[in-house]
């Protein structure tokens, strides 16, 4: 999935400036895409020049016009060209892995701390989904737009719930001392 698809479909609810566009990202996408606002911008200016947004102008009192964009007619027909094609998962590219892959070689202390961090991380940014997760909770019968937002969300919570869940399995396997001896045969020896 590339950035602009996913701008397209923000547009696709209501006009917005690249700002409100990198705002809405924060409170609904972040769980499975990540993007600047430079990102955002950059993007806008190539969809811009396909013809797949256009903008407005709206004048500020002592600041720079604001551009409003718009999803456009070939905008909307890009994303239902897109739409159909088959997805692939993302290639996982994770540092902490690694780490662990190594954690035979290594002292304890460092990853132990690590991974610490790391479900620290994982803790606060579920508080958050759930939070979310209660707003959208609070409504009995939300706007079919809303509910597939929720669907999104609900992916952002279980991928949270199981780094939580892959720490404290990796920290008990730590703590136990099940790694101290490294000189034990590997299953593949």
């Amino acid at each position: 999935m590339a950035l602009v698809h996913t701008i397209l479909t923000v547009l696709c609810e209501h006009p917005a400036s690249g700002y409100d566009i990198s705002k809405q990202f924060e409170k609904t996408v972040s769980c499975y895409w990540k993007a600047s606002q430079q990102q955002i911008y950059r993007e806008l200016g190539k969809m811009e020049e396909k013809g797949w947004v256009s903008f407005e102008l709206v004048p500020q009192a002592g600041k720079p016009d604001k551009k409003i964009y718009a999803i456009t007619e070939a905008g909307q027909q890009e994303l239902h060209r897109w739409y159909p094609e088959p997805t692939e998962p993302a290639p996982l590219r994770e540092d902490l892995l690694v780490k662990v892959l190594g954690g035979a070689h290594m002292p304890n202390d460092s990853l132990i701390h690590e991974l610490q961090r790391r479900r620290h991380m994982h803790q606060a940014q579920l508080s958050a989904y759930q939070e979310m997760e209660a707003h959208y909770q609070s409504y009995p019968n939300p706007p079919v737009q809303e509910q597939y937002r929720y669907l999104t969300l609900r992916r952002g919570l279980r991928y949270e719930q199981d780094w939580i869940a892959w720490c404290d399995e990796v920290l008990t396997f730590l703590k136990q001392g099940m790694s101290e001896d490294p000189s034990a045969e590997s299953p593949e020896s």
